[in-house]
């Protein structure tokens, strides 16, 4: 792979302090993670892009790991989270990046592309797809998928509720969210999912099982529990509370298009491959300057852990048809 050491540094940016772990030397790769991970879900990632010639940063967004976590929940609006990725570029020393990211990292990475071309030159995006901000206001329609239940967004949306379910026990429940989003350890069909919770009921009612999956060994579980007993999850369930909030705040960029070059890579197993259907159908019109799209057979939510070499491969083929390369 690469001799190039891991190093980690806390930068300051204008919000706050962020933690990143950097590896390689070359055109900076910024690397966003989601919930409820840290810059580690990326740790099979940073020596093949160093290895390939790039400087490899995965980052703990604010509110995980030993980023800032400011208390207030308006804190974590996209605006705020855009200028945090600003910041650590300009932190790190450099005027422009690619920037990828995965689940929740996934819009923040679209947002900052959206903002800010100026730096971020191009994007890449696992698991959720790209939907131009505007729609309806986003509680609303994810009242409106859950049907008799409860979708785990809206779910999340009340302070204290999800905390006061998770954070007496959180190894335990993140075992059963990590394995509930894998393609190999989730509910099969016709199994209650996951996603959807009971009237009265708690997430952790419909965790299936006791198996970790296979790309999550019990020290890697240990890495992340510790993360989360020592910082609580409340920085990462705020990144939900501030969905309308965005919708407000992005207005003025409602049903604009991403048009640097761009990647998608989701699972054919994972929700927002499903959920998103039609977003994905409509790249052509909202990412004209997609390079390449690819969705990954027998792959769940947790994309570049599931299947390490297939995304490091398609990463790296992209970043290399990027001009410059």
């Amino acid at each position: 792979m690469t001799d190039a050491p891991l190093i980690h540094r806390l930068l300051d940016v204008p919000g706050g302090r962020i933690h990143v772990a950097e590896q390689g030397e070359g055109p900076l790769v910024l690397l966003v993670h989601g919930f409820p991970e840290s810059w580690f879900s990326w740790r099979r990632q940073l020596p093949a892009l160093a290895a390939a010639g790039y400087r490899a940063v995965a980052m703990d967004v604010r509110g995980y790991g030993r980023s800032s976590k400011p208390r207030e929940v308006e804190a974590y609006g996209m605006l705020a989270h855009v200028a945090d990725n600003v910041g650590v570029v300009a932190a790190l020393g450099v005027q422009t990046a690619t920037v990828v990211g995965h689940d929740w990292g996934s819009p923040i990475a679209a947002a900052s592309a959206l903002l800010r071309p100026d730096v971020f030159t191009a994007v890449g995006l696992l698991s959720v797809p790209y939907t131009p901000p505007g729609g309806p206001r986003p509680t609303d329609a994810f009242r409106r998928l859950g049907g008799d239940e409860e979708f785990y967004v809206t779910y999340f949306q009340e302070p204290g509720r999800a905390e006061a379910e998770i954070e007496p026990d959180v190894r335990g429940w993140l075992a059963g969210f990590y394995a509930g989003a894998s393609a190999e350890t989730m509910p099969g069909p016709g199994e209650a999912a996951m996603h959807l919770v009971p009237p009265g009921g708690r997430m952790r009612d419909r965790f299936s099982t006791e198996r970790l999956p296979s790309w999550l060994s019990e020290e890697e579980l240990d890495l992340y529990a510790g993360e989360f007993e020592r910082t609580g999850l409340s920085g990462g369930l705020n990144r939900y509370r501030n969905m309308d909030r965005d919708w407000v705040d992005l207005a003025a960029w409602r049903g604009a298009p991403l048009h640097q070059p761009s990647l998608f890579i989701g699972g054919d197993h994972d929700g927002p491959t499903h959920w998103q259907a039609k977003a994905i159908e409509a790249y052509p019109r909202t990412m004209p300057g997609l390079v390449s799209s690819h969705i990954l057979k027998d792959c769940g939510h947790w994309i570049q852990q599931e299947r390490p070499e297939e995304v490091n491969r398609l990463l790296v083929d992209w970043l290399g048809l990027l001009p410059g390369a």
